[in-house]
């Protein structure tokens, strides 16, 4: 390859446990084996990403590291004869910006199983406009499918809406027909929302019940939460007779203070949704229908593009749960 360094986001833990980060230049046989070597031309945040620049133990153990659980960008080696140099591709998840530096480095290196070839349809930023977020909310749709929720059940409730998987899976899941109420706690956003496609608006607090009850009036035919704790409590609560719940983030609470009522009563089926370790047939399924049926016309609105050095103020607001839409890392800057 033609350089021997690169440009990449550190996080450094002291004996004293204190985590900094800061932009430096990696030496390439740092990276860790594996058959393709990509240069990266364009990442994403994800609330994962932050966890791990802050030094959270749940996401990332060994330092100095550094995070970024999506890439895209070109092969720059292979030892594998399903890539060559110059191919377009794309990685998120396994254990990229988890253990295994990830994508706020100019280079990953990487095992070839973890590489999707770029979808036709869909530029390499398009892609990191996606990135684990789009991912997931692609998977949230699959699973309302395969529950028989079609557009004709009713609505369907997406918490955290503002967030980038909120973001998305409201765009998304208008594309595909379905009738979406966007809950969130910035109505200076409903505008926003409205233009990704959601039918209606509701600020955060009329979604949270806090009573006791194990059963309010059925509304939602599907939901998508990105947020856990009340707010998914509630809305199991509001779910109605064979709706589809499928849970996908945190940033609310972990805990889930509800009964069994609604999965005995109404026959509620909560999903679990894990974008790390999907099988890569299922990842190509996804992403081609990201690429096609599924494809966002309005992409670029619900997104903003920064280089690395600009990742500090992002990771501050992402944290802070002030984050609107997708941010997209571009590498090439």
């Amino acid at each position: 390859m033609s350089e021997n360094t690169f440009k990449a986001i550190v996080v450094h833990k002291s004996d004293a446990g204190q985590f900094t980060r800061h932009i430096e230049e990696r030496p390439c046989e740092d990276l860790p084996p594996g058959e393709v070597l990509i240069q990266v031309q364009f990442s994403s945040l994800n609330y994962k990403d932050a966890l791990s620049a802050t030094g959270h133990p749940g996401v990332t153990r060994n330092f100095p590291h550094t995070p970024g659980i999506d890439a895209a960008g070109l092969v720059e080696e292979s030892s594998s004869a399903d890539f060559a140099a110059g191919d377009p591709v794309l990685v998120t998840g396994y254990d990229l910006g988890m253990g295994t530096p990830g994508g706020y480095g100019r280079y990953i290196r990487v095992p070839a199983a973890w590489v999707l070839p770029l979808p036709v349809g869909l530029s390499l930023q398009e892609s990191m406009i996606y990135g684990t977020a789009g991912f997931t909310s692609a998977q949230c749709i699959r699973e309302l499918e395969a529950g028989g929720v079609t557009p004709e059940r009713g609505e369907i409730l997406v918490t955290g809406a503002t967030g980038g998987v909120g973001s998305l899976a409201v765009g998304m899941l208008a594309r595909a027909g379905y009738q979406v109420v966007a809950a969130t706690g910035k109505m200076d956003a409903e505008q926003y929302l409205l233009d990704l496609g959601a039918g209606a608006v509701l600020p955060r607090d009329e979604i949270i019940d806090d009573s006791d009850k194990p059963l309010l009036s059925g509304r939602w035919a599907g939901v998508v939460d990105a947020v856990g704790g009340t707010i998914l409590a509630t809305a199991i609560k509001s779910a109605r007779d064979r709706a589809v719940v499928t849970c996908c983030g945190l940033v609310a609470a972990a805990e889930l203070p509800t009964t069994v009522y609604p999965f005995i009563l109404r026959g509620i089926r909560l999903v679990g949704i894990n974008s790390v370790d999907v099988p890569m047939p299922l990842r190509r399924h996804l992403w081609s229908r990201m690429a096609t049926e599924w494809k966002l016309e309005n992409l670029e609105y619900l997104s903003r593009t920064c280089a690395l050095e600009g990742l500090e103020v992002e990771i501050e607001r992402i944290l802070q749960g002030r984050q609107k839409g997708r941010v997209v890392v571009d590498l090439a800057r």
